[in-house]
């Protein structure tokens, strides 16, 4: 039985979830359930905190977890990241007060920075020899200089808009994060993991893609295939009306704007676009 450990809470929890259920992972899970099993798979899901996951794969009660890069980057576990899994995605960055005259990481250097990332900050500063002391919180980061309980933060963001709110102004990046799969550190994978692997891969590579289904006149085809060409070739289907075929190709979610136009001016119509479960190239 392989278990893998997802995050359960938190801004990880639904797009963890979404990305399993479209890998093909079947499960039903109430809000009270700690462990559930894959239908037709030996799988067994473990929900738990978001920071926990890097732990338990550590430790061997997981096989393969789904948590934060900067999560494992903190923990300091004994864990490999797998994969991207490109969601989730936040920034550590490090920030003063507007009124601040600090404006280079180096300006840092005696500094008390408040983070809920000490371990990391630490690291980060000490690699540049720039001495600062990390002020350990859990929570309300952004407030600590107002409390005058530090100088400066460092707080993961999103789109920056909280630091802006509270009068935060970003100095330097120390950490680009996102949702990562792990697996622990030297260990043997077994085979089960690679097919999960597999398929969570599949799942992501969809999301970048999307189908296109049409009808064109046979003579156009060459056009068509020129403009998507699809991973290997575009799919031709005869349809019943004389000298008319159906085309079938899949294309990068971006290029789906400028496609169509050019497919219409080829010859293309009734055009269909699809979105993809999965694709394993």
């Amino acid at each position: 039985m392989l278990t893998v450990a997802l995050p359960t809470k938190g801004r990880l929890e639904a797009p963890s979830t979404e990305l399993f259920h479209q890998a093909g992972f079947r499960f039903e899970r109430t809000e009270r359930s700690l462990s559930v099993p894959v239908q037709d798979a030996p799988i067994e899901l473990l929900f738990v905190r978001t920071s926990d996951v890097a732990e338990l794969v550590a430790d061997g009660v997981a096989d393969l977890g789904v948590t934060g890069l900067d999560v494992v980057v903190e923990a300091d576990a004994r864990v490999s990241t797998v994969c991207d899994l490109g969601y989730g995605r936040c920034t550590l960055v490090a920030a003063v007060p507007d009124g601040s005259t600090v404006n280079s990481i180096e300006a840092f250097a005696g500094l008390r920075v408040a983070t809920s990332h000490p371990r990391t900050v630490g690291a980060y500063f000490s690699a540049k020899g720039i001495d600062v002391t990390p002020v350990p919180l859990s929570g309300s980061v952004e407030v600590a200089p107002k409390l005058a309980i530090a100088d400066a933060v460092a707080d993961l963001v999103s789109t920056g808009s909280t630091m802006l709110v509270n009068g935060l102004r970003p100095v330097s990046t120390i950490l680009e994060s996102q949702a990562v799969l792990v697996e622990a550190a030297g260990t043997e994978r077994k085979g089960t993991a690679d097919t999960v692997i597999t398929m969570l891969t599949a799942a992501m590579a969809a999301r970048r893609k999307r189908y296109l289904v049409m009808n064109a006149p046979a003579s156009a085809v060459p056009s068509i295939a020129e403009i998507i060409p699809g991973i290997e070739s575009p799919t031709v289907v005869a349809l019943a009306a004389p000298d008319m075929v159906a085309v079938h190709s899949v294309v990068d979610v971006g290029d789906v704007w400028h496609v169509i136009p050019r497919l219409r001016d080829a010859g293309a119509s009734g055009i269909l676009v699809l979105p993809v479960q999965q694709v394993l190239a």
